[in-house]
């Protein structure tokens, strides 16, 4: 007997769940460039998160300059 193995193939050209998790990953890092004032860091730092770097937040000053280039106003 010959070894035959069967390919399926599903309905979506990109499984739901990758579709999900990009969507989530963009959505993250679109608040991060955008919006993020320290409330990230603040989750694991507390309120000292938000003191460091003259009370603007760590995160807003490694993202400082994509923040302008892609357009949000920061000061």
């Amino acid at each position: 007997m010959a070894n035959t193995s069967q390919i399926t193939k599903t309905k979506h050209a990109v499984p739901i769940i990758a579709a999900v998790v990009l969507f989530a990953i963009f959505g993250m890092g679109y608040f991060e460039v955008g919006f993020d004032q320290g409330q990230i860091f603040s989750i694991f730092e507390g309120q000292s998160a938000y003191a460091q770097m003259n009370g603007v937040g760590l995160m807003h000053e490694y993202t400082h300059d994509m923040r302008h280039a892609s357009g949000f106003p920061c000061h």
